[in-house]
């Protein structure tokens, strides 16, 4: 389901990607017009960056030598652009590999009372995301949400991974699939608020408490308040996963700019480091984005928190 909901969000936006890569592709060719006709390292790097309806594949060369890969086709549909795009590809991938993953391995842990391998791997991760992340910002009362959080956590995660290995594509780099991310961590925050105060309560936190003459400045700045979390997780993804793809193909293109093999030891050097790097930030991100979207939901459900510790200390 969620992989159904973030690739119609991305196919929402299928006009702006041609845009941009139709814009990318020119720029591509201009620089190898420069070099002799011919594209070079640094510009095949570039249409790793951007979304494409091309999938790069090994030992395949397309006929059609404009184009990098195998040509994904064009659908549209009642005059809606439904075409399948290199990241929709890679969500997808990420999804099926989840899916299949993760039931295994529950299988293979409910029969064993000490998870081993791949199980016990994924035990540690589930352990933290329970403990350190759903425990300690939304308390017991978390734990239904769980599931959901879970489920943020290993599919960003697997698809930023992806984005690192040769030939793959990371679909987090896509502001359409952050932004589908967040539009489901919107919903989810404001249905752990209705269901922890109540849909009156709910609405009476938009007021924020002040003499109801305020109200007509009060409500409109509360509810731009719920609409800038969800915006912040959204870029804030986007942005990481994407800065470094650019960080590293800039450093590659200095061979290009100075002209000279002799920066290459050093370009390829920081290439390595800032790669090693973007396997720690695909966790990190994985981690942050789960976490901020279970203290947002935990911020909602203080409430029923503050309700249930008056009662146990009367």
């Amino acid at each position: 389901m969620l992989s159904w909901i973030l690739t119609n969000e991305q196919n929402a936006h299928g006009a702006a990607a041609d845009t941009l890569h139709a814009a990318a592709d020119s720029a591509a060719h201009g620089a190898a017009a420069a070099h002799g006709g011919e594209e070079n390292l640094f510009t095949q790097l570039l249409h790793h960056i951007y979304d494409s309806r091309t999938l790069e594949l090994p030992f395949y060369h397309n006929p059609d030598p404009t184009v990098h890969g195998l040509s994904l086709p064009a659908i549209h549909l009642f005059g809606i652009d439904l075409s399948v795009t290199k990241h929709v590809v890679f969500l997808w991938l990420a999804a099926v590999l989840l899916m299949v993953t993760l039931t295994l391995v529950a299988r293979a842990n409910a029969k064993r009372k000490v998870p081993t391998g791949l199980g016990n791997l994924v035990e540690v991760f589930v352990v933290f995301v329970r403990d350190e992340i759903v425990l300690a910002n939304m308390g017991t009362g978390g734990l239904k949400y769980l599931p959901y959080l879970l489920t943020n956590f290993f599919f960003i995660l697997v698809m930023n991974l992806l984005g690192l290995i040769p030939y793959g594509a990371s679909a987090t780099g896509n502001i359409s699939v952050t932004a589908g991310l967040a539009v489901i961590a919107f919903f989810m925050i404001q249905i752990a608020a209705i269901r922890a105060q109540g849909f009156g309560h709910w609405l009476a936190h938009l007021t924020g408490g002040v003499h109801w003459a305020l109200w007509p400045i009060m409500v409109p700045i509360e509810i731009l308040g719920l609409f800038t979390k969800p915006f912040a997780l959204c870029i804030r993804l986007f942005a990481n996963m994407t800065g470094g793809h650019i960080v590293i193909v800039a450093l590659i293109g200095l061979i290009f700019v100075f002209q000279s093999l002799a920066v290459a030891p050093v370009s390829v050097g920081f290439a390595l480091a800032i790669y090693l790097l973007e396997l720690f930030v695909a966790f990190l991100q994985a981690y942050i984005f789960t976490m901020l979207t279970s203290l947002f939901m935990g911020l909602g459900m203080q409430t029923e928190s503050h309700g249930a510790e008056h009662q146990h200390g009367h």
